[in-house]
């Protein structure tokens, strides 16, 4: 039996508007672009300092450009699994450098590695705030300390979560 007219305009419009996620994904490469910049302009001023610097300042700008490089990828990972998911597929098969993840992560891989940074970045920001504590003369707020150790648990707890909740998913026969 032929489908109605409408019912196939109908299908046709909501199958194409998927295409308006796509500038949302450009507006994350302008994001990336941003996240580079800062990037560079945090290891520039911290550089003429390194002969000067104390090991647990010399670790204060390392976790510094990590946090910086993990989130820059973390977002990476959003534009192309998040545009290959929701747009269209990548054609990049035959690409000597294309990433492995690159079209095997669905959305609860999306989600599950979304998660796993999000800790880890939480997590440089609560030994950044522990490390402060080493330094003379440094001190920190212990409501901003007590906040992020709670925001950290949270992030981690979360996670927890969600891999329980896939993986309970996956025992569930399909329908």
């Amino acid at each position: 039996m032929k489908k109605p007219v409408l019912e196939t305009w109908l299908e046709r419009g909501l199958f194409a508007s998927r295409w308006l996620m796509a500038p949302f994904y450009v507006g994350l490469v302008v994001a990336l672009a941003a996240l580079m910049v800062v990037f560079f302009q945090e290891l520039f001023q911290e550089l003429p300092r390194v002969p000067s610097m104390t090991p647990e300042s010399a670790i204060l700008m390392a976790l510094t450009l990590i946090d910086l490089s993990l989130a820059a990828n973390l977002m990476v990972i959003v534009i192309l699994s998040g545009y290959e998911n929701f747009v269209s597929k990548i054609d990049t098969a035959s690409h000597e450098d294309r990433p492995d993840w690159m079209g095997t992560v669905d959305f609860s891989g999306l989600k599950m590695k979304l998660i796993a940074s999000i800790v880890a970045i939480s997590a440089i920001a609560l030994l950044k705030a522990f490390l402060k504590l080493t330094e003379p003369g440094q001190t920190v707020d212990q409501v901003r300390l007590f906040w992020l150790v709670m925001v950290h648990l949270s992030f981690v707890v979360s996670g927890v979560l969600l891999a329980v909740m896939d993986w309970l998913n996956a025992k569930v026969s399909k329908h």
